[in-house]
């Protein structure tokens, strides 16, 4: 497989715009954030986890010690100012070791956040709402095992809508091969109507599994929506734990009236590890996308994390980030 980033996406020549070293408390890995436009400007919620080296020099021998999310507030969506500590989030420190790979929605007039929680019983995804950007209370917990949620901008017919990704790995014989789901819920806390939206199966640079990344964008010819991808590569991609695996970042299209439906989808990667910072870091060739922000000009900006290390951003033209959904039959 010779995959490549597609020419209509352009990495901005400020990347990385996110680093550990412009964060004002502990920050080690800087990644995998969301991005709302809000009051004027741009707010981000990133990841920051925190470790250490047991022997210098030697990824392998890193150990985690926390993970934070953080916000970062910006009036261009490209020079960022971090709030002066992370946030707070309510969850039960008896069930939960921590909360990352934060999603930042404004639906329905309410600032949200989904995250990934680690627990002691598996794998959880959780939404949070906020009144502050400082404090956020969950409002739902999936069971294990779940991760990389991500809302719709806005509900249909009167319910909230959600992408998730189930790690079915116990059914699956060990295996990855992941895919995309929705679901429905009339206030936030109770979901239901659970269903598969895309299986990894159709994704041809996404054999190994896919899942949610940035929320979908509403545009007039239906939700757009950016996705991760992972395929194995016999190449070992990063020397940290012997990586064979390259992650991407794919493109679909859903229906307006029916969300449920794929109307079209890019049949090769939208945005494909190639920078230096992409390929190499804490975990090399590794791109997650977190956010797709329309602007007036007829441009949407993509935030991504890259190499779980740093946080970047690439830009293209909406319509032709549309025309990459070939149309399916």
């Amino acid at each position: 497989m010779n995959y490549h980033s597609s020419p209509i996406v352009f990495r901005h020549p400020a990347n990385p715009i996110l680093t550990a070293k412009d964060i004002p408390y502990p920050a080690e890995l800087v990644f995998n954030a969301g991005v709302v436009k809000h009051g004027g400007g741009y707010l981000m919620a990133f990841r920051n986890d925190i470790g250490k080296l047991k022997t210098p020099g030697d990824r392998s021998t890193w150990q985690w010690e926390d993970t934070t999310i953080g916000i970062a507030r910006s009036q261009d969506g490209i020079d960022w100012t971090p709030d002066p500590q992370p946030i707070t989030l309510d969850y039960d420190r008896r069930m939960f070791c921590r909360a990352y790979d934060p999603r930042l929605h404004v639906v329905d007039g309410k600032i949200l956040l989904c995250v990934a929680l680690d627990s002691i019983n598996g794998l959880c995804g959780g939404i949070a709402v906020t009144d502050d950007l400082r404090h956020f209370h969950l409002v739902h917990v999936t069971a294990p095992d779940n991760r990389n949620l991500t809302l719709f901008p806005d509900k249909i017919n009167g319910h909230y809508l959600l992408m998730e990704r189930p790690l079915n790995v116990y059914s699956q014989g060990g295996k990855e091969h992941f895919g995309i789901w929705l679901a429905e819920s009339p206030d936030l806390a109770y979901w239901g109507r659970h269903r598969l939206l895309l299986p990894c199966a159709d994704v041809p640079f996404g054999q190994l599994k896919i899942g949610p990344g940035a929320p979908p964008v509403r545009t007039p010819r239906g939700y757009l929506v950016l996705f991760h991808a992972v395929h194995h590569t016999s190449e070992m991609t990063d020397s940290y734990a012997e990586w064979h695996k390259v992650y991407s970042v794919g493109a679909m299209l859903l229906g307006l009236e029916r969300p449920d439906h794929i109307i079209g989808m890019g049949m090769a990667p939208l945005l494909y590890p190639e920078a230096p910072y992409e390929l190499s870091g804490f975990r090399g060739s590794v791109l997650f996308p977190g956010a797709a922000i329309p602007e007036d000009d007829g441009t949407v900006k993509i935030y991504y994390g890259a190499a779980d290390t740093v946080e970047c951003l690439a830009t293209a033209r909406l319509d032709d980030l549309l025309d990459f959904c070939t149309p399916l039959k």
